[in-house]
């Protein structure tokens, strides 16, 4: 079995909220949770999806284990090196072993640089490779990328979505990584193309021995990207474990509701209202005490509203139920 490459401890990571005036001659601080508590740990080779909606704080999470935001609390330990205790050059030294994809296509991307331009710049960061070299490398990524050689004398604008993700990505295997936070890599693309973008990364997850955690709203994008998939809500890990488990066999209602939206979501469209009522509105700067999911849970309102799924002093903990299968819930579906 191979060994951890990635443990996140109860990681957390708190934003100030901006105040009125009144509220700040008051003294009151405003904090806004975006990821409250969170672990969880990756194996070489293994992809961890990250799922929820947006605000849930998943990019929040990636961010912070890359170091590119400080952590409020917590842990994030990478092949031994705690990354949350590191800052400077001995971070930057790390710095070609964990890389991002970014949702957005043109992150990255200089548009008044050709693409040939951008791979030799990512090329040169870290390293110092002869112009042989270099030239050996960008057209070997174009060839992992599956792209042309003629892409290489374009600009970014003259690239399509699908073709900008996959300069991105290779701008990414430049440096040589060994683990990747994979942010939303399929959002803006086409379905063709997506199925074109997860079949690419997980050929090269096996020719490159990667490890990913993959970021996304989609369950089921994820479940055909992912090993082990980890539900996110306001900030907090509501169930976990292996991938087809949680996308058919739920434990959580949240992950319920999840799977079902995106299944059903031409009837939802269809029925605007009816979706509205089941689902609520949520506010991701001040979750509800105990259970985070409660207001919108249908599975509360059923049981007739129980206390103790709005009790501040019994917030549901992530816990075991099966061999790897986790769920914070205290009426967790069978």
């Amino acid at each position: 079995m191979s060994e951890s490459l990635l443990e996140v401890i109860d990681l957390k990571k708190h934003f100030r909220q901006r105040r009125g005036l009144f509220a700040n001659l008051r003294g009151a601080e405003g904090v806004i949770p975006a990821v409250d508590g969170v672990s969880f740990y990756l194996k070489e080779q293994e992809t961890v999806g990250l799922v929820g909606e947006s605000g849930c704080g998943k990019t929040t999470v990636g961010k912070t284990i890359l170091g590119l935001t400080g952590a409020t609390s917590g842990k994030v330990i990478f092949a031994g090196h705690e990354i949350t205790a590191m800052g400077g050059e001995p971070l930057r030294a790390l710095r070609s072993s964990m890389q991002m994809i970014f949702q957005d296509l043109d992150a990255g991307l200089n548009p008044k640089m050709r693409i040939e331009q951008i791979l030799r710049e990512a090329l040169t960061v870290h390293h110092r490779p002869s112009d042989a070299e270099c030239a050996r490398r960008i057209h070997e990524l174009l060839d992992q990328v599956k792209l042309k050689s003629n892409k290489l004398s374009q600009y970014p604008h003259e690239l399509s979505g699908g073709e900008k993700r996959r300069i991105g990505l290779a701008r990414v295997l430049a440096v040589g990584p060994r683990f990747i936070v994979a942010d939303e890599p399929t959002s803006a693309l086409d379905v063709s193309i997506q199925a074109q973008v997860v079949n690419l990364l997980r050929d090269l997850q096996q020719d490159l021995a990667l490890s990913f955690l993959f970021i996304s709203h989609d369950l089921r994008i994820v479940e055909l990207m992912s090993h082990k998939v980890a539900v996110m809500y306001l900030g907090k890990i509501v169930e976990m474990g292996v991938s087809e488990r949680i996308s058919h066999r739920p434990a959580h209602p949240y992950t319920r509701v999840l799977w079902t939206s995106l299944v059903e979501k031409q009837n939802r469209e269809a029925q605007p209202a009816a979706a509205s009522g089941a689902w609520g509105v949520f506010d991701f700067e001040r979750p509800s005490a105990g259970c985070r999911f409660a207001p919108r849970c249908p599975v509360y309102q059923a049981a007739g509203r129980p206390a103790i799924c709005t009790d501040a002093a019994s917030e549901p903990p992530l816990r075991e139920l099966s061999s790897g299968h986790y769920c914070a819930c205290h009426f967790p579906l069978s």
